[in-house]
């Protein structure tokens, strides 16, 4: 709806007045057969009753509507009008274009947001401090955040059954297709590139790893060792057809040429710094694929990948 005459210095043309609720123009739209022009709340609220034009009466809809023209916006945004808050004390007189970014700081604006100064922090309107309690908005926004938990916990509780039973039915089907690659070459070729991808997918999900000491690498960890390690893959995701062998390959017994010695080792640390390297999360400890290093030679490189354990030097 419009602005109140009344607030207004002077005189107003009568082209900037609302033929609906005769108040001066705001947010003014303009019919684009016969160009009168009203406010835009007042127009759509007419067209909800009646689908004609106020003045003159011709059919219309909200399409035949459109911005009024430039020089109608000049017009009314040169209009001097007084603040909102005038009954509340303030005595700004303004241009109508100045009005809104006036009242959003207008120190007599009852609604305007300031912080409270006893405690809570909380940022309310002016006019709401003499009933703000620190207290009991505290307990209220406590209570809101309990149920917020709780509905997330139930939210989560339940993603969790469907994930699980979307594992289940992955894993019936990978025991399928695990069964038909006996007898099926076809067969045979899609699981072998399914177990692969699986593989990618999951070096693509563990965050990149530098070794900068070489040396630290333990050769022949111990069985408590290797348990550590062998949890922390699983929990990562390791996909489950490769992870006992990888375990097997984190022992120098089963490392490839390149490594298979300390003296081999010392020789080749400077080709070990081509390794791409994923980091075993939370441990001092590495994960090398043949899917990031297809560069490096068979020498230091094994099917389904290795797995370095290092006493220190690992970023």
């Amino acid at each position: 709806m419009g602005f109140d005459l009344g607030r207004f210095s002077g005189e107003v043309d009568e082209e900037l007045i609302c033929p609906i609720c005769s108040q001066v123009l705001e947010e003014p739209v303009q019919v684009v057969t016969c160009e009168h022009a009203f406010c835009q709340a007042c127009i759509h609220e007419w067209l909800s009753r009646q689908p004609t034009c106020p003045v003159d009466r011709q059919a219309i809809t909200s399409a035949n509507l459109r911005s009024v023209p430039r020089i109608l916006r000049n017009l009314l945004s040169r209009l001097n009008i007084a603040c909102d808050n005038a009954i509340y004390g303030c005595n700004q007189v303004l241009k109508l274009d100045a009005l809104q970014s006036h009242i959003d700081e207008c120190e007599h604006n009852p609604k305007r947001p300031m912080p409270c100064e006893s405690g809570c922090g909380f940022i309310i309107p002016k006019d709401e401090f003499k009933d703000h309690n620190c207290v009991r908005e505290l307990r209220t926004l406590c209570h809101q955040q309990q149920q917020k938990m709780t509905e997330l916990k139930t939210e989560i509780a339940d993603q969790n059954i469907t994930i699980n039973e979307l594992k289940r039915e992955l894993n019936l089907i990978k025991d399928f297709m695990r069964a038909m690659r006996v007898s099926n070459p076809a067969m045979r070729a899609i699981a072998d590139q399914m177990e692969r991808d699986e593989v990618i997918r999951w070096s693509n999900s563990l965050p990149r790893a530098r070794v900068t000491r070489w040396g630290g690498m333990i050769s022949t960890p111990d069985d408590s060792l290797q348990l550590m390690v062998k949890r922390a893959l699983s929990e990562s995701g390791c996909p489950p057809h490769i992870l006992d062998e990888l375990m097997e390959n984190c022992h120098e017994r089963r490392w490839p040429r390149g490594l298979s010695s300390l003296e081999t080792r010392q020789n080749n640390r400077r080709i070990y710094d081509n390794y791409v390297c994923r980091r075993v999360p939370n441990k001092q400890a590495v994960l090398v694929l043949p899917c990031d290093n297809s560069h490096m030679s068979d020498d230091v490189m094994v099917e389904p990948g290795l797995v370095m354990i290092f006493a220190h030097g690992i970023e």
